[in-house]
């Protein structure tokens, strides 16, 4: 039976920690550091991450600057929102809720944000500083680096070891393989045109998987004892799923997340953390 990698558990701990380090900056450098969350639109899904994310905000002590947005903006006004808040000298870290109304680039807004305040990680100068392992200088996408904090929190040795990430996206599957590298493992890129991906799964001493496919991954794909890390979420018969079949996966498996309380809740945690980041990167600690 594999050992449950626990989201909640971690993102706990996380947060308790933050929490005392918010309380310490506020009081060095009279005030919180501060997220401005910009919402494009009444997308409900879209709504319900941005409050999560604003009410755990509040738990650990950061302010929040709520910024919600008509549908009909048009992108020279939502940049210029966005100019606005690189410009202030209040706000350390901005995200822009994504997915964005078609009529708008979401490239060309997660390039308008300052990579200094860019605490989702997708700036391109953030995304070369992990790709080349330059993670003090740079903020991470959250994802990964809450998948980075398991291994480190469960010490799971990635040196020398077989790892294969299944999805290849610039928010998760791109990253989070340049992060296992960077950690000296081998590293396999697999995704929707791979041919015969068991015949890389079966492999895999560490198997991250990252595409939104309801149950991809099965048993006879995984072998014994590989640590497993479920990223995708889907909703199948009512119930949300990953994209690995857990049931019979945590059978094999000596470690895994579940979905969900396993990734999930480190992505918000990481922003968090990313936001005192870069708070604590423009006070020079």
């Amino acid at each position: 039976m594999a050992v449950i990698l626990d989201g909640r558990v971690l993102s706990e701990k996380i947060r308790g920690e933050l929490k005392e380090e918010v309380e310490y900056l506020k009081e060095k450098f009279g005030r919180a550091p501060t997220l401005a969350v910009v919402l494009v639109g009444n997308d409900p899904a879209s709504e319900i991450y941005v409050r999560n994310k604003i009410k755990a905000c509040q738990k650990v002590g950061i302010n929040s600057l709520d910024k919600k947005l008509p549908e009909t903006i048009t992108q020279e006004e939502l940049n210029r929102v966005v100019k606005e808040l690189n410009d202030n000298k209040d706000v350390d870290g901005i995200i822009v809720q994504l997915p964005l109304p078609k009529h708008l680039s979401c490239r060309e807004v997660i390039n308008y944000i300052s990579p200094e305040k860019d605490v989702d990680g997708f700036h391109p100068l953030n995304a070369g500083k992990c790709m080349l392992g330059l993670y003090d200088e740079g903020l991470m996408p959250c994802t990964p680096a809450g998948v980075m904090k398991f291994f480190e929190e469960y010490g799971i040795e990635l040196q020398g070891k077989n790892a294969v990430m299944v999805g290849h996206s610039n928010i998760v599957g791109k990253p989070l393989a340049n992060m296992l590298l960077n950690a000296n493992a081998t590293v396999s890129v697999c995704h929707v045109y791979t041919q015969d991906l068991a015949f890389y799964t079966k492999k895999a001493d560490i198997l991250c998987v990252a595409t939104g496919v309801p149950h991809l991954i099965k048993a006879e794909m995984v072998k014994d004892g590989a640590v497993v890390i479920d990223i995708g979420i889907s909703r199948l018969n009512g119930k949300i799923v990953g994209d690995v079949d857990f049931e019979a996966v945590k059978e094999k498996a000596s470690a895994i997340t579940p979905v969900p309380g396993g990734v999930g809740p480190m992505t918000i945690t990481m922003l968090l953390y990313n936001t005192v980041k870069a708070f604590k990167m423009r006070h020079g600690i």
